[in-house]
Parts: C-alpha cells; structure tokens; sequence
C-alpha cells in the first residue's frame, strides 16, 4: 500500500470518531493513522448514556472486532478494498512545534503525529481530520494538509433558504378546479421543473391564488386548505403548509427549518394536540447543548433545577397554546390531563432512551445541534404508527463540530425529501413580533 502513490493517509481526530463510529470505513483505499492520544481521549468519553458517549463505546467495540489477537506492526488491513488502520504512537514535537505550541495537549500530540506523518512519507498525501475548524487552521499554519469529515455532509444548503415556491400567471381555470374538485393532474400544470414529494406551491392566476401540494401517489396537485390546530390559526402561508404536513397521517416524517419566531415548534405541538386522539402518547424532546460547551455538572441543583432553563422554552409554546383557550375550556383542561397521565411528555431528548415510540407523536425540537448518527438512531426506533417531527434553526447550531451542512437536520432533510412519507417546510417569515423578526435578520 505504501508505493502507490495515489493513496493517501488520513490521521484522524477524536471529534470525528464521536462524530461517526464507522467513520474509518469511509476512506476508501487510504490509510488510516488513529493517534494513541486519540484513543485515551475516546476512554474518556466511553461512560455515560448520551449519543456521544455511544458513539465512544461503539468505536472501541468496532476496534476490538478489527484488532482482536492480532498485533499492529505497521498497521491492519481492513478490507482487500480498502486501506491499512495503523495505530499510531507519541511523536516528539519538532522544533516548529515546541516553538509554535507551549503547551503539551492532546490536540497538539495529533498534530505532532499528522507532520510525522506527513514529513515520513514525501510522495503520499498526508491530511489532517477535523471537525475542529481551529485545529485544521493549526495544521495548515504547520504546513500539514487538513478538512473536515465530509463523508455527511450536504452539497446544496440552499434549500434552507428560500421560501415556499411561488409560480405567477398560472392559469385560472386549473386554479377554479382546485377550488371545485379540490385537484388537477400534475401534467396539466405545465411547470418545467419536476417536483418532488409533498413540495408546497403558491399558484397565482390573473383573478385569484390558491395553495396547493403535489401528492406524489398520484401524481395530483392538490389544495391545501387553511386550518387551524388547537386553538394555533396559521398566519402565513408557511404556516399552512407547515400544518398541512403536521395533519397528514400519510406523512410520517417532517422536518421543519427557520429562523426564530417562525413557529416551528408551536405549530407542531399544537397539531400533536388536535391529533392527541390517534395518538398513545405525545413527545416533545430537545438535545441539551450547554452554554460554552460546559456540562450540566457546573450548575447547581439536582437533575430537574439543572434542565429547566433548556426545557422552558417548550413550556412556553405550551402555555401559548393554552392561553388560547378558557381555563375552564375542555381544550385547556384536555392539556392539564394529558400531562398528569403522561400522554404528553416535554423532556430532554437524553431522557427518553429506551421508551417506546410506537403510536406516538414525537417532536425534537432544535435538532439542528444533532449528528447525522444521533438522527438516524431516533428515527430507527419508530414503532408502527409513530410520527416524527424534527424542528431547527440552521443558523443557530451550539455544537461546535457541526455546521449548516453537516448537521443531522440538514443531513436528513438532503436524504428523505424524495421519499412520499417525508415532508419538508422552509419557514422564512417571522410571526413572533416585528422586533423578533428584524433582531433575526440584522443581528
């Protein structure tokens, strides 16, 4: 492996083994180089129930099946397809180092491998793996080629950016058939691009307008009509068609983007409730990413005092469902019981490992701060019967390895959105006040 030329070695970091377990079968034919350091980092991570801690175990379970009896003596092949997996130990820093990095950390202990690597073997590319953008910037400062794990990431971010499909002088007579059959053949629309399942239109004619959706089973157009959820009226026409989707039974996974105040969450709490009938149990979930990156266990309190300042937010989209109803409405005093019997349970997302989610009507909410993995770990958990809704802001992701194209959100929106039981609604307008919406767009 070592005389072909066009194979390259790729050291890798912890933060992409936490990332993606299987990440060291992604490289094709190169070589792998995991730092000893990175391994006693990894120790570091393997106790614990959250996805990180998984992804830790996962890797030295992985490592072990590879490994088992065997010495490394230069290195593992893992497949007759693809590369050598070499376990590499300390480097002594280079002069460069020593003058560059007073400190003696794991970070820089990865770098002294990458330029050993890369100073050892002149003829083959050596690259630095990272999800730590300043470690990369290190590495290049070093002369040491460096990326970021590109292996789920998206190519074209850009459909989390525009709004709902608007397609002028559409022609009034299919527009009157809307209205008074409630569809129309696709083909007759006359639209040149070919549109995927449950995409949302905006038709405007020379008298009227109507909203409508392409129901892919049929190949129809189909009206949506504005509807309203326990009590939450849609305001916008993103917001129709955001409840459209949340209303459909035929839809079992939906995805909701947009900045703050677009009602992501509101709107899929309240079509939870309107549906709480269909439903054995109603969830609403969210990751808890900590200020600065610091764990939960610098706060003070018990458990519950330490989650309650991540949790209230979806309290509050609970109680502005409420206020929408008499305290002695059947609707508010319908939520007070679904409470106290469990039917509708708001918790950290860490907190419901191991519950059932079948028949259940589950929301994760801020999911832009998931993996690609943590997303696929929930949604290959759903029972028969269950509906999953993921809400986020791609523009304010707290993870420090993730980006807008490398999320799980992203990721999982790119990889369903042709599929007929998917749904995804881009929310642009802002509904919570004049002040929230230009803070969102200028600040």
């Amino acid at each position: 492996m070592a005389g072909h030329k066009q194979t390259k070695i790729f050291v890798l970091d912890t933060n992409v083994i936490l990332h993606d377990h299987n990440c060291i079968y992604q490289f094709k034919d190169n070589d792998i180089v995991v730092p000893l350091t990175v391994l006693e980092e990894l120790d570091k991570f393997k106790k614990g129930n959250d996805p990180i801690n998984f992804q830790a175990r996962e890797f030295v379970r992985v490592l072990d099946d590879i490994v088992g009896e065997k010495l490394f003596n230069g290195g593992i092949q893992l497949s007759p397809e693809l590369g050598k997996l070499i376990i590499a130990t300390g480097k002594p820093f280079s002069d460069t180092m020593i003058q560059s990095f007073k400190e003696d950390i794991p970070d820089h202990r990865i770098l002294a491998v990458a330029e050993f690597y890369t100073k050892e073997n002149p003829k083959r590319p050596t690259i630095l793996v990272s999800k730590d953008i300043n470690l990369r910037m290190k590495a290049k400062s070093l002369g040491i080629h460096s990326e970021d794990y590109e292996n789920d990431k998206i190519k074209d971010p850009q459909v989390f950016e525009k709004s709902v499909t608007e397609v002028d002088s559409f022609k009034d007579d299919l527009i009157d058939t809307l209205y008074n059959d409630g569809f129309f053949s696709f083909a007759d629309a006359g639209l040149k691009d070919a549109p995927i399942p449950n995409e949302y239109y905006i038709l405007k004619g020379n008298k009227s307008s109507v909203l409508a959706r392409y129901e892919a089973a049929t190949q129809r157009m189909v009206r949506v009509e504005k509807k309203v959820a326990y009590g939450i009226k849609p305001r916008n026409a993103e917001q129709t068609f955001s409840l459209n989707s949340l209303l459909n039974p035929d839809i079992k996974l939906l995805s909701l983007t947009g900045k703050a105040g677009t009602g992501k969450t509101l709107l899929a709490l309240a079509a939870a409730l309107e549906q709480n009938k269909m439903y054995e149990q109603i969830l609403l979930a969210r990751p808890i990413v900590a200020l600065s990156n610091r764990d939960l266990g610098y706060l003070p309190g018990d458990a519950t005092e330490k989650i309650s300042p991540y949790m209230q937010p979806l309290f509050d989209n609970l109680t502005v469902i409420k206020h929408a109803f008499n305290p002695r409405s059947q609707e508010y005093q319908k939520i007070d019981e679904l409470l106290k019997e469990e039917r509708l349970i708001i918790t950290p997302l860490a907190y419901i490992r191991g519950r059932s989610l079948s028949n259940a009507f589950f929301i994760v909410d801020e999911a832009q701060n998931l993996t690609p993995h943590e997303i696929k770990t929930i949604i290959t958990r759903a029972g028969e019967g269950t509906k999953m809704v993921f809400t986020g802001d791609l523009q304010q992701i707290d993870s420090p390895y993730l980006d807008m194209k490398s999320n799980g959100l992203a990721y999982m929106t790119d990889r369903m959105r042709k599929q007929d039981l998917f749904s995804h609604v881009n929310l642009v307008k802002g509904e919570r006040s004049y002040l929230a919406e230009l803070a969102s767009d200028l600040l």
